[in-house]
């Protein structure tokens, strides 16, 4: 024992005199010390050594040497090395830390950090292993930093944290850093936190999870900057509760047996959105910016599923679902089957609002949607949507699921037999008051709401076999740029009132009895503004401010010029060459007289994919004479 006390004398000593770093081997471990932190140490019992409030049991001490090492204070480094870990510890934040090293299985548990300038400590992870990992157990924030780290657990998680607090995992600027954990264990994910994580760096992060989700947290997950990759998983690519929260970076999620992000409310009760979200937990998802990518295959996958609302206010989205539906046997809250489930882009069970952004969303899967809401849907502002689904019509009969290219086909069975593609599909009101919305579908509404819609302003151009935009109840469009495109039934369809105060609106239908716009028996259709093209016609009983007119033969693929009685260019646009297009083409603008004009060509800004221009050239008039289509008031007068 006089002898060990000589030597840490002696070391004692030097380190004062030479201001250098002191360290401390604990198997794997290094602990080091600079001098000029590292103040009295005491030497007690013969037994153990403290250091910055760090106590060693003597016989644990492998070797302690001194050197010219520079310590970065709140920092322990892992590399990983085959078959082994080593680790360095700094000094300041020693005490805090009780690692243990199995191979190259690495396990912490962290003590309190509040007391070190109320920092948290950064564990830095690098190297490579085939069968390794990180365990951390504690109460408090920490960092772990990404920096160049090939970390496989064939057993387990990569990373496994099971404190409840914050944990920021960041890919440092220009490494690649891939997780993976193994087939057939316990594990939530290939990367686990109890707590939140903050997904963040410069960096990029491939994962793999081959028993359950790539990432889980029993908390928020929030992204900036990082280039993240969920390569595969068994589950879903993100999945955590409270909500989730992406303000830039690039997140590419393919080869998912589930969903692509999955957010749930965490507890019984949803506390909505809060102030910074301070303590939400909403199940909400918040879309600001940066890229997403998601190609999701699996039976009724969601590329981004929120159990409460979704807010989209920037970014750039590339979305296709391509899996198959399922009857789902299993019960609501209310005791009634679930019945009929199929994929969607995004789904929201709460509201919807889309202010910004550019969708590009697509759904291959019998049944798909684009967007389905079962709240409400708002689109504004500069939001750009583009949906398309080309999937049939699915339904549940005598055990087995079916597909159809008709609603007639299934008409007469209940809801939870069937499910429809369509490219937006909302339970609640919609709004859409801005932005640049395209849907195409093949075999059912391309836009529908089953409450009210109301369209005050945006780019609006639907297309489908069935009606192109409908509405369960009251329809009204005061402004914006509509086009219906109905191949097999109604361009516009309100089962309620439909009210036209404004905007320009191009409906075309298959021929009769369908029309161009059409209410519901028992409902009323009324016209006291904007710029009309019906093809097809309008719904007996309509109102109509004004007069309207008719042109009773067109032709179609061909360019039209649309004029007010001033001479104005109000649109240009292309009629579709379908092969049931209907009869006549109704003309009506409120400013009186219209003029039309065949054979221009359109030029300036083109919208409505590709069926609209902002201005035109040429072209000669077409003769135009009163319509009377079976309106009220005197041959469509009001």
């Amino acid at each position: 024992m006089k002898k060990i006390l000589s030597i840490i004398t002696v070391i004692m000593l030097t380190i004062a005199a030479s201001a250098q770093t002191l360290n401390v081997n604990v198997g794997n471990v290094t602990y080091l010390f600079p001098a000029a932190q590292t103040g009295d140490m005491t030497y007690t019992d013969g037994t153990t050594l403290t250091i910055m409030g760090k106590v060693f049991t003597l016989g644990d001490i492998t070797s302690m040497t001194i050197d010219n090492t520079e310590v970065t204070d709140n920092l322990v480094t892992i590399a990983y090395n085959g078959t082994t870990a080593t680790m360095t510890v700094a000094g300041n934040v020693a005490q805090y830390v009780e690692p243990s090293i199995d191979g190259a299985h690495v396990t912490i548990a962290q003590g309190n950090t509040e007391a070190v300038d109320d920092d948290e400590i950064t564990y830095q992870l690098s190297g490579s292993t085939t069968n390794g990992s990180l365990t951390m157990s504690g109460s408090y924030k920490c960092t772990v930093s990404l920096a160049g780290v090939t970390l496989t657990n064939p057993d387990g998680a990569a990373i496994n944290i099971t404190n409840s607090k914050r944990i920021q995992v960041s890919a440092k600027k220009s490494t690649v850093n891939t997780l993976t954990d193994g087939s057939g264990g316990s594990q939530k994910a290939c990367i686990y936190s109890k707590g939140q994580i903050q997904l963040q760096g410069n960096g990029t992060l491939n994962v793999v999870g081959n028993t359950k989700h790539g990432i889980k947290s029993a908390s928020y997950i929030s992204v900036k900057n990082l280039t993240l990759n969920i390569n595969s998983a068994a589950g879903d690519g993100i999945n955590c509760e409270e909500y989730f929260q992406i303000k830039s970076g690039t997140v590419t999620i393919s080869g998912v047996s589930d969903d692509g992000i999955q957010c749930d409310l965490g507890g019984t009760t949803s506390t909505g959105e809060t102030t910074d979200h301070e303590d939400e937990d909403s199940g909400n998802i918040y879309i600001e910016g940066g890229t997403i990518n998601i190609n999701v295959t699996a039976t009724a996958a969601k590329g981004i599923k929120s159990e409460g609302d979704m807010t989209i206010t920037g970014g750039t989205f590339n979305i296709t679902t391509s899996g198959a539906p399922t009857y789902d046997t299993s019960t609501d809250s209310s005791g009634a089957v679930k019945g009929m489930k199929a994929c969607a882009a995004l789904s929201a069970d709460g509201n919807m609002t889309v202010s910004g952004g550019t969708l590009t969303l697509k759904s291959t899967g019998n049944g798909g949607k684009g967007i389905s809401v079962d709240g409400s849907l708002t689109i504004s502002d500069d939001a750009v949507i583009n949906a398309t689904t080309t999937g049939y019509i699915a339904y549940y009969q005598n055990n087995s699921i079916k597909t159809a290219t008709s609603a007639e086909t299934t008409e007469k069975l209940d809801d939870q037999y069937k499910t429809s593609p369509k490219g937006i599909k909302v339970d609640g009101a919609m709004v859409i008051s801005g932005g640049t919305v395209t849907v195409d579908v093949k075999y059912h509404e391309a836009i529908e709401t089953k409450s009210t819609l109301n369209i005050s302003g945006g780019y609006i151009y639907a297309e489908s076999n069935d009606d192109a935009i409908n509405s369960s109840s009251t329809m009204t469009i005061s402004g914006g740029f509509i086009y219906a495109n109905s191949s097999g039934n109604d361009g516009l369809d309100a089962n309620g009132n439909l009210n036209i105060t404004g905007g320009t609106v191009i409906a075309v239908s298959s021929r009769s009895p369908e029309v161009g716009i059409d209410a519901a028996e028992r409902y009323t259709l009324s016209i006291t503004g904007g710029n009309i093209i019906a093809i097809g016609g309008l719904e007996s009983g309509y109102r109509l401010t004004g007069t309207a007119y008719q042109a009773s033969s067109y032709t179609k693929g061909a360019w039209y010029g649309f004029y007010d009685n001033s001479g104005t260019l109000i649109t240009a646009f292309k009629i579709p060459s379908h092969s049931t297009m209907g009869t006549p083409m109704v003309v009506y603008t409120s400013t009186g007289t219209p003029t039309l004009k065949s054979g221009v060509t359109g030029n300036g800004t083109n919208y409505w994919n590709g069926y609209g221009y902002s201005s035109c050239s040429g072209g000669s008039s077409v003769s135009l004479s009163r319509y009377s289509g079976g309106g009220s008031g005197g041959g469509g007068r009001w």
